[in-house]
C-alpha cells in the first residue's frame, strides 16, 4: 500500500511545504519592505523563522510522541497555520505584524520534523531508507526551487503584494496534504520516564548534535549573504540565480541516486565527508570567488546539504526509535536549524560588518573545522542502538 499509494503523498507534501518556504523565505522580507518597515524592523521580524524553531519544533515532537499520532498533529498545526496566516489580509504595523510572525511560525514550525519522522516511520516498515526516502525528500528541493525561480518572475510583473494570496494557496496546499498522508500504525511500548533524557545524555548522541549545529552554523552566512555577496563581487541577477540553481540541482540529484551512495558507505562516513568537502567549498567562497571556482563549488551543496541531511537523518534511527522518533527529529530541527542557523546569521553578521564579506565564509569553514571534530568524536564511542520498539531497522549505523 505504502509502495503505491503513500510515496506520492509523501512526495505532494514536500513539495507544496518547501515551495511554500520557497516564497516565504527569499520574498517575504521584500513584502515588508514595500509596505513600509525598516530594515532594521525587517530583520526582527524574519528573525522570527529561526528564533521560533528552538522551542516549537520540540514542543510540537513532545505532543505527538506522548499522543502516538504525528499525522494528527501536523492536520491540527497546518489548520492553525493557514487561520493565522490570514492575517496578513489585515495586518500593516509592526507590533502585530511581528506577533502574527511568532504563532505562525510556531505552528508550522512543526511540520518538518514531525513530516519527516511520519516518513522514516513509513519507510522503516520495508526497510526501504535507502532506495526510497532521497526520491521523496527531493520532491522538497524542487518545489523550493520552483518556487523561488517562479516566485520572481511573477512578482516582478504582479507585484510584491500579491505575495499575500501565493503564500496563502501554497500553505492551503499544505494543509491539505496533510489530510492524504498515511503512517503505520506505532507499535512497541510507549515512552518511559527519562528515557528520552537517557538518550540525549549518551556522549556519541552530543557530539553528533553538535556536527548538525555547526554544520548549520556554516550554511548561516549562505543562506543570509550570499547573494549579496555575489552582487559585490559584481554578478548580475540572473548569474546570482544559475549560482542558485546549480546548487540545488546538485541536491535533487543527490537525492535521487543516494542509494548508490549508501551502497559503499556507511552514514557516519558520509557525515564526515561532508564537512571535509564543507571546508573546501566555504574556503573557496570566502578566499577563490573567481567564477569558475565558484560555479565548482556550487556543485558541493549536494554533499554539505543534501548528504548531510540525509545522513543525519539516517544515522538518527539508531537512537531515536518508535516513542522518541518525532521528538528525535524535533531535537535535530532545534538544535541544527534554530540555534545552528540563528546563532550562525547573527556571528555571519557580525563577522560580515566588522572583518569583510569574505571572512563570514571563512567563519563557515572554520565551523566545518569544528564540525568535522564533532563528529570524529561522535564516532569513536560506541554504536550502538537505543531499543526503544520489538522491531530493529534494518537501515541503522551499527558501526
Amino acid at each position: 500500500m505504502f509502495q503505491i499509494n503513500s510515496q506520492s503523498r509523501f512526495a505532494l507534501f514536500f513539495f507544496f511545504y518547501y515551495g511554500y518556504l520557497g516564497i516565504v523565505s527569499p520574498y517575504l522580507s521584500l513584502y515588508f519592505d514595500a509596505i513600509g518597515f525598516t530594515a532594521i524592523q525587517i530583520s526582527l521580524l524574519m528573525s522570527m523563522l529561526q528564533i521560533t524553531r528552538i522551542m516549537g519544533p520540540f514542543a510540537w515532537g513532545w505532543l505527538a510522541d506522548f499522543r502516538q499520532d504525528r499525522i494528527g498533529i501536523m492536520r491540527v498545526t497546518a489548520v492553525i497555520s493557514l487561520i493565522l496566516f490570514t492575517g496578513i489580509f489585515y495586518l500593516q504595523s509592526f507590533w502585530p505584524i511581528l506577533l502574527w510572525m511568532f504563532l505562525l511560525n510556531t505552528f508550522s514550525s512543526s511540520l518538518t520534523p514531525l513530516g519527516e519522522a511520519a516518513t522514516l516511520h513509513a519507510l522503516q516498515k520495508e526497510n526501504a531508507f535507502e532506495s526510497r526516502y532521497g526520491k521523496l525528500r527531493l520532491w522538497g528541493s524542487i518545489g523550493f526551487m520552483l518556487a523561488v525561480f517562479a516566485g520572481g518572475y511573477w512578482f516582478e510583473s504582479q507585484g510584491i503584494s500579491s505575495l499575500t494570496w501565493v503564500g496563502w494557496i501554497l500553505l492551503a496546499c499544505v494543509t491539505l496534504c496533510t489530510w492524504i498522508l498515511w503512517e503505520p500504525p506505532m507499535t512497541g511500548q510507549p515512552l518511559s520516564s527519562g528515557q528520552m533524557r537517557h538518550i540525549i545524555k549518551r556522549p556519541e548522541v552530543l557530539w553528533f548534535f553538535s556536527s548538525t549545529f555547526w554544520m548549520i552554523f556554516a550554511h548561516a552566512s549562505l543562506y543570509v549573504f550570499y547573494s549579496l555577496y555575489l552582487v559585490k563581487l559584481g554578478y548580475g541577477k540572473e548569474m546570482i540565480g544559475f549560482f542558485w540553481l546549480i546548487g540545488v540541482g546538485a541536491e535533487v540529484i543527490y537525492f535521487y541516486f543516494q542509494k548508490r551512495v549508501y551502497l559503499k558507505m556507511t552514514a557516519r562516513r558520509i557525515i564526515e565527508i561532508s564537512f571535509l568537502i564543507g571546508i573546501v567549498r566555504f574556503a573557496v567562497i570566502a578566499y577563490v570567488p573567481a567564477f569558475w571556482p565558484l560555479l565548482i563549488v556550487q556543485i558541493f551543496h549536494a554533499a554539505t546539504f543534501a548528504a548531510h541531511h540525509s545522513a543525519s537523518i539516517q544515522l538518527m534511527l539508531t537512537w531515536f526509535q518508535g516513542p522518541t522518533q518525532a521528538r528525535g527529529q524535533a531535537l535535530y530541527t532545534t538544535v541544527a536549524y534554530g540555534l545552528g542557523g540563528s546563532i550562525g546569521g547573527v556571528v555571519a553578521g557580525w563577522v560580515w560588518d566588522s572583518f569583510g564579506p569574505a571572512h563570514a565564509f571563512g567563519l563557515s569553514a572554520v565551523a566545518c573545522i569544528f564540525g568535522y571534530f564533532s563528529i570524529r568524536q561522535s564516532s569513536r564511542m560506541v554504536w550502538t542502538p537505543v531499543a526503544t520498539t520489538s522491531s530493529a531497522s534494518g537501515v541503522l549505523d551499527k558501526k
